[in-house]
């Protein structure tokens, strides 16, 4: 158990503990909006040990949404305007797939900007998940990233760097799901005083921080993705080809599927590329491997993000950070309550 560990689990045995309290901001696409609540829902929920957690849902309102996703965020969402009077303990945001060149250019960069320069004031951590960290250290310190030549997605193995709480009780070595189609030099980032605390000899930077106002925490990869997360986002991509919407078949995901498995996928793969019709995805082979995935890298994500709870928790009484309570009209979910099926 971590020193932050052992420190909320003293204070919980000598009182009861206010829950802490963490914004989720799910930038994610309509197909994968809900399921994001979900991997986060449950995560937090199995990393809470003795410090309860309530967990608020937000959105940028400039994220192109679907009638659909845009009444599921109605119904369970806060508003976004809102956040800025809402003293969180934690924030937890998430990226979006970019349209534009450049992130400068997204239609919703100015509420992110906005959202960075709020966190390090009113926050005492922040994780910044995949694209949203590539907008925060853009932001923050004008380190931009680089194009990929294909999207790099797979399992990946990664090996700690540095010492850190953070990392506290986590192997020298692991293996992360990684979905994305850029990178951020860790050369450029050690240059404006980043800390490297995980890297992969093939995926690049995988977990670093850095130490400002409150402890900025990103992650290129996706500890957070349950089981099938990148078979849904393979089967999404090889539809968009199918469709016309992208020019190249994607790439298999690197090391996450057995030798049956990546020859089923293969073989369609030959038939997509000679009949190209978007009927053909009915029959993408995806239920036989659905059901032997492994979420391999669970423990590794709890104990990852119950030390960050244990740390909001420790820095809460250090600086006796005191948010408001949670306002009625928010719709806030106590958890483990979130971590079930809903």
């Amino acid at each position: 158990m971590s020193a932050f560990a052992v420190a909320a689990a003293s204070r919980a045995a000598q009182q009861p503990e206010r829950p802490l309290l963490v914004g989720l901001v799910n930038n994610m696409p309509d197909a994968a909006l809900c399921a994001t609540e979900r991997q986060y829902g449950r995560l937090l929920a199995a990393a809470t040990g003795d410090v309860p957690v309530r967990l608020l849902l937000f959105s940028l309102p400039e994220v192109p949404r679907g009638d659909a996703a845009t009444a599921h965020i109605h119904q369970y969402y806060e508003d976004f305007a809102a956040l800025r009077d809402t003293r969180l303990d934690g924030l937890i945001v998430t990226g979006i797939p970019p349209r534009a060149p450049c992130l400068e250019d997204e239609p919703y960069w100015p509420s992110l900007t906005r959202l960075i320069d709020w966190a390090e004031e009113y926050t005492l951590s922040a994780v910044w998940s995949c694209l949203a960290a590539h907008a925060a250290v853009l932001h923050l310190d004008g380190v931009g990233r680089r194009a990929l030549p294909e999207k790099l997605s797979g399992l990946y193995e990664c090996v700690r760097a540095a010492d850190h709480p953070i990392l506290a009780g986590t192997p020298y070595r692991w293996r992360v799901p990684h979905s994305r189609y850029n990178e951020l030099p860790q050369g450029a980032l050690i240059a404006a005083g980043y800390r490297m605390l995980s890297t992969s000899a093939a995926a690049g930077a995988d977990i670093f921080c850095k130490e400002r106002a409150s402890l900025f925490l990103f992650l290129q990869g996706h500890p957070e993705y349950d089981a099938s997360a990148l078979l849904r986002e393979y089967r999404r991509d090889v539809g968009a080809y199918l469709a016309g919407r992208s020019e190249n078949y994607p790439r298999m995901p690197r090391a996450y599927f057995d030798k049956s498995e990546a020859a089923a996928f293969g073989a369609f793969r030959r038939r997509a590329l000679v009949r190209r019709d978007p009927d053909l995805l009915e029959s993408f082979p995806a239920a036989a491997a659905e059901a032997r995935l492994t979420q391999g890298w669970h423990g590794l994500a709890v104990r990852l993000y119950a030390n960050w709870l244990s740390y909001l928790a420790e820095q809460r009484g250090l600086r006796r950070h005191v948010p408001p309570p949670v306002a009625a009209t928010m719709r806030s979910a106590l958890l483990p309550a979130l971590g079930g099926d809903a």
